[in-house]
């Protein structure tokens, strides 16, 4: 699953690229993306700023309400169940990266290995959105299986990315056709693998992984 992404245009350059109105408001952005962080979303023709992660509300064992978790990946075979149906239905995106991360490595001493599409600066990834009473408006990246594809060497999953063609289906189309988008990209990648530790940046715990929801 993909809990880190690189990110480093600005706001303008991003609506420029995906020819969308700069609605962002000025909002600050870290060039690595975590769950919890605010990052650029493409939606309804404009380049917004939204956090990366649903809020899942979590009891104590006493009953107590903890602090959101933001659950930041929508697996593609889990879009019809109730916590994702909404927003795939009426609020999907377009997520701006430049790479993603992968954790590889033993455990302990898991270095970063970075994916991205070879000699595009920017390329879109498949996202849902849906506003949040506990931190406004919010977004999660959908991912798929990444069998028979470049990505399937460093992890099982990958985002659902976006060729420009069908940027535009994904947004507008019916849920059957954007749908039928969610598969594995075909195409090559191109994979850096480094010896900068994982967690080598302080970011926010990723949401627990809730089985047969997520």
């Amino acid at each position: 699953m993909c809990n880190l992404y690189r990110m480093t245009k600005n706001a303008s350059e991003v609506a420029a690229w995906f020819d969308a109105v700069e609605g962002a408001g000025g909002a600050n952005f870290a060039a690595e993306v975590y769950p919890g962080y605010t990052g650029l979303v493409v939606a309804g023709g404009a380049v917004r700023a939204m956090t990366w992660g649903f809020p899942l509300v979590l009891k104590g064992a006493k009953g107590q309400p903890l602090k959101p978790k933001p659950v930041n990946n929508a697996r593609s075979d889990k879009l019809a169940t109730g916590f994702w149906r909404h927003a795939f239905e009426h609020r999907r995106c377009l997520i701006p990266l430049e790479a993603w991360g992968e954790a590889e490595g033993p455990k302990g001493r898991m270095t970063r290995t970075w994916l991205s599409l070879p000699d595009r600066p920017l390329f879109a990834a498949a996202g849902v959105w849906r506003p949040s009473e506990e931190w406004g408006d919010c977004y999660s990246m959908v991912m798929t299986a990444s069998e028979g594809t470049d990505a399937a060497a460093v992890h099982e999953r990958m985002p659902v990315l976006l060729a420009p063609s069908d940027q535009a289906r994904w947004l507008e189309a019916s849920p059957q056709d954007a749908f039928a988008l969610c598969r594995a990209w075909a195409g090559p990648l191109a994979i850096e693998r480094t010896g900068d530790p994982w967690g080598k940046a302080a970011a926010p715990a990723p949401a627990p992984q809730q089985p047969g929801l997520f």
